[in-house]
């Protein structure tokens, strides 16, 4: 059983996050698409509510969610432009997990205390230029040097590089044999002579979010540098750590279509044709039905595999089909929510236009669809 905030002091932390969101983020929205930066007085605000620190132990100086708790969190910022909770997304997610879970007391001491404050941004460098969907095959190399490896490679996409202080890198440490047991997990400083970072990606959607390269020119770092100090675990530790990640992928997905339909339904009741408002139209409320039924459909879907998550410690095929599932919903419930709007809902200053554009990634990353179709067949025909 993973240790939780205890219900009170998660009550009030949630009202907190809740009020945020609706009186500080959402009116921001629009500030945050035209600038593509998300305001300084609002990342000291999240600094402030020690929203850096949600899932980093206490004794580290975060909060110490629980699973469970955490879906109900990201579902709540699934109600706003997905930028706000990228920013805090590698530091409670990809980027501090690993170290979290496998990091030595020394690692954890000299990095956890900076990332739940917010005072160091991390950054999860696994996706390479030829390598997405199959991450044993990277070709990031860390060359054994003494006491020392040198690490030369190219990472791609990696969210928040632009503000890292951190990167957790994954390289190939053996070379003589392929697969899972060949990789290790390295913790990397941004200033270490030797890594690079490219300019920020232009993209579809998601303004305010930073995508970039990250290069390793014969990076050196010491043999310590490896996450837990044991070479060859890297990759499994990456999929332990996509595997929570997609859970939280999946709530804010959740939260999200809430979001849409809310857009959806306000605009219907307003918005009227033929001498009534759209709203009575069956056709319309047909498409806010199906929106709503996915809706509560990934909503249990997600609080489930959260629960299994906090009792087992893991939740490998419901964690695959709770991000598969949301995922696909949301980019279904953000299609109807433009097609109620009709030519507003082509518009850029109505919120659904925003929203179609920046869900489509969430069926890509941490894992495509198609990867979780994989992932959750090959357990149920094991299970068979």
């Amino acid at each position: 059983m993973t240790d939780a905030v205890d219900d009170e002091t998660f009550s009030q932390l949630k009202d907190a996050i809740q009020r945020f969101v609706t009186e500080r983020l959402v009116p921001n929205e629009m500030r945050l698409e035209i600038e593509d930066e998300i305001p300084d007085e609002i990342v000291a605000e999240m600094r402030d509510l020690g929203l850096f620190g949600l899932t980093i132990p206490p004794a580290y100086g975060g909060i110490g969610l629980n699973a469970r708790q955490e879906t109900q969190i990201a579902q709540i910022f699934g109600h706003t432009a997905l930028a706000f909770r990228s920013l805090l997304a590698t530091n409670i997610g990809i980027g501090a997990r690993g170290l979290i879970f496998e990091g030595t007391e020394d690692q954890k001491q000299a990095y956890l205390p900076s990332l739940a404050s917010g005072e160091l941004i991390s950054a999860f460098a696994l996706t390479e230029p030829d390598t997405g969907s199959d991450p044993a095959s990277l070709t990031t190399r860390a060359v054994r040097d003494g006491d020392d490896y040198l690490i030369s490679g190219t990472k791609r996409y990696i969210t928040n590089a632009q503000r890292a202080g951190l990167f957790t890198v994954m390289a190939r440490t053996e070379f003589d044999k392929p697969g899972a047991d060949a990789i290790s997990a390295f913790l990397v400083p941004r200033d270490t002579p030797g890594l690079s970072i490219g300019k920020k990606d232009r993209k579809m959607g998601q303004r305010g979010t930073t995508t970039s390269d990250v290069m390793f020119d014969n990076v050196r770092v010491p043999a310590s540098a490896i996450i837990g100090l044991v070479p060859g675990r890297g990759f499994r530790l990456a999929m332990r750590v996509l595997d929570r990640g997609r859970i939280h992928i999946a709530a804010l997905a959740t939260g999200m279509c809430d979001r849409l339909i809310a857009e959806m339904v306000g605009f219907a009741k307003e918005r009227r044709q033929f001498g009534k408002p759209i709203a009575e139209y069956q056709l319309v409320q047909a498409m806010i039905a199906d929106s709503h039924t996915e809706y509560l459909a990934a909503r249990a879907l997600v609080e489930q595999t959260a629960a299994i998550y906090d009792r087992d410690g893991a939740a490998r095929t419901e964690a695959s089909a709770a991000k598969y599932f949301a995922t696909e919903a949301v980019g279904r419930v953000a299609d109807r929510a433009v097609q109620v709007h009709g030519g507003a809902g082509y518009m850029s200053e109505y919120a659904v236009e925003r929203f179609y554009r920046d869900v489509r990634l969430l069926r890509i990353y941490e894992g495509t669809s198609q990867i979780q179709q994989l992932l959750i067949a090959r357990q149920v025909l094991k299970g068979a």
